[in-house]
């Protein structure tokens, strides 16, 4: 009972800490949108330099794959590659290439970890995406989303990290999300939190840190990739 209650709050904490950045967001409708877009004619984006390898990326069609929990963080890469299969297919040997960004943020970030994190963090980094090995219905020991043995076991059907990176998919990694999980990592085990962020910062899977998961978002469609969330 203790072990549930300690992960309800775990959540609760992750929660209240990286929800509170959205507290004060404003719904923009439609026709507020467009009256908006009236007074603005002509108006473009300013371009920055920590944001020039989205422009970079090679490929004739952008899409950004947004994830903020653990089934999405799975299966973004499965959606990663149906649209690369999609696209062979689809356009018959007509040129066709995809640039992609795969985005693990909120809960979602603990799969931008590495299987010596996993096996370090995995009870903490489990309550956060909720999805428990399949063999041991446990907290995981290993980044579920760097091994394709689990098959159809987990929702990222077998499509691993690795495996979409060799079509091209670039991984894009939240450090704001990467300092809150320290600032529950630390105390949970003793640990000074500044050093277990450089720790987490030094075993992350092949990708790219971000300042905020969901400043990379809007930045992307400022650079013409098209949105698809998962989860």
């Amino acid at each position: 009972m203790k072990e549930g209650n300690d992960n309800m709050n775990t959540r609760r904490s992750m929660l209240l800490g990286m929800g509170a950045a959205v507290a004060g967001a404003t719904l923009i409708t439609p026709v507020a949108a467009n009256a908006q877009g009236q007074g603005r004619r002509g108006f473009q984006a300013s371009r920055h330099a920590i944001d020039a390898w989205m422009e970079e990326l090679p490929g004739n069609h952008r899409i950004f794959i947004d994830t903020s929990t653990g089934r999405g963080g799975a299966e973004a890469l499965l959606y990663a590659s149906n649209l690369n299969n999609a696209t062979i297919g689809a356009y018959a040997g007509e040129e066709a290439s995809l640039a992609m960004i795969v985005c693990y943020r909120h809960f979602s970030t603990p799969f931008a970890f590495n299987d010596a994190m996993w096996t370090k963090y995995g009870e903490i980094f489990h309550t956060v995406t909720g999805i428990a090995d399949p063999n041991t219905n446990a907290a995981p020991r290993i980044n579920l989303m760097q091994t394709a043995g689990y098959g159809l076991t987990t929702p990222n059907f077998g499509n691993t990290i690795d495996s979409v990176r060799q079509l091209g998919v670039e991984i894009a990694i939240c450090d704001a999300a990467t300092q809150f999980l320290s600032s529950q990592i630390g105390p949970a085990t003793g640990q000074e939190i500044g050093a277990v962020y450089e720790e987490l910062k030094a075993n992350t899977v092949p990708g790219r840190l971000v300042a905020a998961g969901v400043m990379a978002l809007t930045r992307a469609q400022e650079y013409g990739y098209s949105l698809l969330y998962a989860g």
